[in-house]
């Protein structure tokens, strides 16, 4: 084998075309609201980490369980990259009628791209946080919320941070 490429042949790299089964796939008893993505710092260095946070919202009437999943979308890169990266998931129990804020914390390293080595690069990203993945059609309702960030500083080698 001498192509290692991963595009066309796993649901990151398939461009327009979706995952019959994406992670997450799946219908709940319940329906849940996603509101208050917050993403801190929103400008942040080249090594440093992000934090998120976000509330999520049972307004069904049955307690239930809900992954909430972040992805993270490169929006301009100096190398072929993932449409979208899952970077962070977590199980959560939520009563019928309630609420909870989740945290989260996304690595500088969960930034980087392979260019001969692993390397942080400056540059605008989307955070997506949500019951499922970005643009992703299903028949039970899930938002996706977004939010924008940014990296200033110059392009390093990952395990120069």
């Amino acid at each position: 084998m001498e192509n290692y490429t991963m595009e066309g042949r796993t649901y990151r790299y398939y461009g327009q075309e979706a995952p019959l089964y994406p992670f997450g796939y799946g219908l709940s008893y319940t329906t849940f609201r996603y509101r208050d993505l917050v993403l801190s710092p929103p400008g942040l260095p080249i090594c440093a980490n992000l934090s998120v946070s976000v509330v999520l919202e049972n307004t069904g009437p049955r307690d239930s369980e809900e992954v909430v999943q972040l992805y993270l979308r490169w929006e301009q890169s100096s190398v072929p990259v993932p449409r979208w990266q899952l970077v962070a998931f977590r199980r959560v129990a939520v009563l019928a009628g309630r609420e909870t804020k989740l945290s989260f914390q996304v690595l500088a390293k969960q930034r980087a791209v392979w260019a001969q080595d692993w390397r942080l690069e400056p540059g605008t990203f989307t955070l997506f946080a949500g019951g499922q993945q970005p643009s992703q059609k299903t028949r039970a309702p899930s938002e996706v919320l977004s939010a924008q960030f940014s990296v200033t500083g110059t392009a390093r080698p990952l395990h120069g941070c």
